[in-house]
């Protein structure tokens, strides 16, 4: 029975999935030609719009708007504003890469408004992201695009988003993330477009080569070439695959099969002319690579010299679609073979600088490595020795930028799935707001009905009324007395608190006081015997219980110290504050307090301050106070962790503040450590008050309480916790603004 459920599930979506499919797999050409054909003006707009939804930043996007723009006025059937905002992107594309950016976003912004995928136009944004090398903008506008989507189930642009974070991984080296990506695009990619699913596979084929992974890279190309739409599949993607597997053959030393698939590239069909020269620059420049591992100088030349001619004209960018145009790289090694030293170096070194004027992190270290490989083999040490000790600082600049990569795979699942579960709140929040708007326009209707029936039930609806109050003066009396009690027994739990607290240091003062009585009794003693040895014992025994007595002391004085803080917290008046001056001189004070009890701790502070945080309105002393406690707690962990760590183990005590004022009304204040961390069983009761996790005698268990109730109660905000044991702890402060 289950399977004839899941059949006829299967029958019934079949339908809209293949007429989504052809929708978005339709030949761009063949659209093309049926356009002049067209007899009335609104078919011609709506091929002009699948025209545009398949390729919208091209060369002929701008006459279809053009177009299409008239046509609408003429017949206004489509919302125009996006398509408006596209065209004026267009008209800045090739003039000024950072106003079309804005532009297009917007233009993005409007489709999103009125509910049109536009997986296409998302995918191509990313070409002026790289213009301008913001890669950190990038990342982040993605994401944020990608939560979007997913909110509203936008299958079409969710699939654009992970394409395109599969190729910011792949720019940054990380390789597991960029696969990850590229596999999450291709499933979903197979619920909208066949031809798309299969250039992500052919993209992850790519991607494992880069990795080192020759085996999965075949197997993932293979694969591609195996499905039956892999004849449709033409231009960029089509000469990206066999590169990839030339590149592949290379590493084997299968170089007849190199030089073959490099063949198949430059002779694979491109239909855009612009995609067309780039495309046959990068097969020219990776069939003479071929040539010259097979040794074949002379038959490589004009190849270069070919590829050297589209450069001179197009000012072809270093990455591109079919992968890197490798272009000096290649004619380095040409010019080596034919004995052209000088020629060879000029080369090598355009490599290098422009792989880092582009930033493209993968091939920086390559070209580093030969032209060290390059000075070495001619003798020229220094210089060999300046690119090595250049290509070592490189590699670790890479992994320690890279560490934000290292995440294991089942802490990455836990994060999509809390935003999953965030995103299905807040569907389930649309929903009811959606059953409250049919509500409440249902009560309208019954209310202008009832205003028709008011006269006959003004009787009734006067007794309700009456009854009405008196329920809710039972209701107030109610609530007034379950919060006495909820009063009456959180103070019976506070003061059982304060008792218990108070009751150990009095206990300990109480018994050093009566040894220390018992002590002075034996001095004074009958008989002789008692020698001066004696008394200086008894003596240091009497300083050391008054030691005790008074440390004690100290701590039942602190204890009260805290209740009394307690006791006053939150009374100030807010006035508008330097957060940032704030933070930083409660972190200053909390570790040159911890230097004078061990002036041999040293710890790596670490300040990062949002410059556009501004004042905030806070109760200054109270707001201090709570900084000051964290930033203490945070040393005395990794004071503790330092302590405990072996010598052979570097560790650097290391605290980080930082504050941030994203969009929206509230600010984020943030101490970070790199300490002992807290179990989840302490984290549960880290903001009780009395609970401590610092040795005896040491701490009063007050000071996060204390700092949770300024916070909350006091401003209105959040205070939270996230730590991990033998990793560190990260205490974050959100005030509203």
């Amino acid at each position: 029975m289950r399977w004839i459920v899941m059949v006829l599930a299967l029958w019934a979506l079949s339908g809209p999935l293949q007429a989504r499919q052809r929708y978005w797999d339709a030949d761009y050409d063949s659209l093309a030609r049926t356009l002049p054909r067209q007899t009335s003006d609104s078919a011609r707009l709506r091929t002009i719009v699948h025209l545009l939804d398949l390729r919208p930043t091209n060369a002929a996007a701008r006459p279809l708007l053009d177009q299409l723009l008239a046509l609408n006025q003429r017949l206004p059937t489509l919302d125009d504003a996006p398509y408006r905002r596209l065209r004026a992107g267009l008209g800045l594309w090739q003039h000024n890469s950072a106003a079309a950016l804005d532009t297009m976003k917007a233009a993005i912004q409007e489709f999103d408004r009125v509910g049109r995928p536009i997986p296409w136009l998302l995918m191509n944004l990313v070409t002026l992201y790289n213009q301008q090398n913001d890669m950190v903008a990038r990342k982040k506008y993605y994401e944020e695009k990608l939560t979007y989507y997913r909110l509203h189930n936008a299958i079409e642009n969710i699939t654009a988003c992970y394409i395109s974070q599969g190729a910011y991984y792949r720019r940054m080296g990380d390789y597991n993330r960029a696969i990850n990506s590229t596999l999450r695009a291709a499933d979903t990619a197979l619920l909208f477009s066949n031809k798309l699913h299969i250039n992500e596979v052919i993209v992850t084929g790519g991607l494992y080569a880069d990795w080192g992974n020759n085996a999965k890279a075949v197997q993932y190309l293979r694969k591609a070439q195996a499905m039956p739409e892999f004849r449709r599949v033409q231009g960029t993607n089509r000469v990206f695959t066999f590169l990839a597997l030339s590149k592949l053959f290379v590493q084997q030393k299968r170089y007849p099969d190199a030089l073959r698939s490099a063949d198949s590239a430059l002779a694979a069909h491109v239909a855009d002319p612009s995609e067309q020269q780039v495309d046959r620059a990068c097969a020219l420049v990776q069939k003479a690579a071929v040539l010259l591992q097979m040794r074949a100088t002379d038959q490589a030349a004009p190849l270069l010299r070919r590829a050297q001619q589209l450069d001179d004209s197009l000012d072809l960018p270093m990455s591109s679609g079919p992968g890197e145009f490798e272009l000096d790289a290649t004619l380095a090694q040409y010019c080596a073979a034919k004995g052209d030293n000088r020629e060879a170096e000029r080369h090598w070194l355009l490599a290098y600088q422009k792989a880092t004027a582009a930033r493209l992190d993968r091939l920086r270290p390559k070209y580093l490595q030969q032209l060290a490989a390059f000075y070495d083999a001619r003798g020229q040490l220094v210089e060999a020795q300046r690119y090595s000790r250049a290509y070592i600082a490189l590699a670790d600049t890479f992994r320690r930028a890279q560490a934000a990569f290292n995440v294991a795979q089942y802490e990455g699942e836990r994060i999509e799935q809390a935003q999953s579960s965030q995103i299905n709140n807040l569907r389930q929040a649309q929903a009811v707001q959606a059953v409250r708007l049919r509500l409440g326009n249902r009560l309208l209707l019954g209310a202008l009905l009832a205003v028709l029936l008011v006269s006959g039930l003004g009787v009734f609806i006067y007794r309700q009324l009456r009854v009405n109050r008196r329920n809710l003066a039972q209701l107030r009396q109610t609530q007034s007395q379950l919060v006495q009690a909820e009063k009456m027994a959180f103070l019976g739990e506070l003061t059982a608190g304060i008792a218990h607290e108070l009751q150990n240091p009095l206990n300990f003062m109480k018994n050093f006081a009566e040894v220390s009585s018992d002590l002075v009794e034996g001095m004074h003693g009958e008989g002789a015997a008692r020698s001066a040895d004696l008394e200086q014992e008894i003596l240091s025994g009497l300083k050391q219980n008054l030691q005790q007595i008074s440390q004690h002391g100290q701590r039942a004085s602190s204890i009260i110290k805290g209740m009394l803080e307690h006791s006053r917290s939150g009374t100030g008046q807010r006035l508008p504050s330097d957060l940032n001056a704030l933070a930083e001189e409660n972190l200053m004070l909390a570790y040159q307090g911890l230097r004078a009890e061990d002036k041999t701790f040293e710890a790596l502070l670490n300040k990062e301050f949002d410059p556009k945080m501004g004042s905030v309105a806070v109760v200054t002393q109270d707001m201090g106070r709570v900084l000051l406690n964290l930033c203490t707690n945070a040393l005395h962990a990794v004071r503790q962790r330092q302590h405990e760590a072996h010598a052979d183990v570097p560790y650097v005590p290391t605290v980080v503040v930082s504050t941030r004022r994203p969009a929206g009304r509230r600010v984020e204040i943030r101490v970070k450590d790199n300490g002992t961390g807290m179990s989840a069983a302490v984290q549960a009761k880290i903001f009780e008050p009395f609970f401590t996790t610092k040795p005896a005698g040491q701490g009063t268990g007050l000071g996060l309480s204390l700092s949770y109730d300024i916070v909350t109660k006091g401003h209105g905000g959040t205070l939270t916790v996230e730590s991990r044991e033998g990793e560190g702890t990260e205490f974050l402060i959100v005030l509203p603004v």
